[in-house]
């Protein structure tokens, strides 16, 4: 089973082909290749290093809620 995980952008590198996420606290650089129009502060799903869609704040709280709620990620885990 492949898993997507809701990230905050922090930052994007000039050439907007990479960038930084917070991911439960962790912050990571990934790709952002496979996504168009994304700033920092906006949420991306991201897997295996790669931002693969955005989505709204309100999916991404969602997300995560449900993921705590089924065990997927830690309870302190946030964007």
């Amino acid at each position: 089973m492949c898993l997507a995980i809701p990230a905050q952008v922090l930052s994007l590198e000039e050439d907007g082909q990479n960038g930084v996420v917070m991911l439960g606290g962790i912050r990571k650089r990934i790709s952002m290749a496979l996504v168009d129009d994304v700033k920092a502060g906006d949420y991306v799903l991201v897997h295996v290093g790669y931002a693969l869609s955005s989505l709204s704040e309100e999916e991404a709280m969602e997300t995560l809620a449900m993921m705590r709620e089924a065990g997927i990620v830690a309870e302190t885990a946030r964007p």
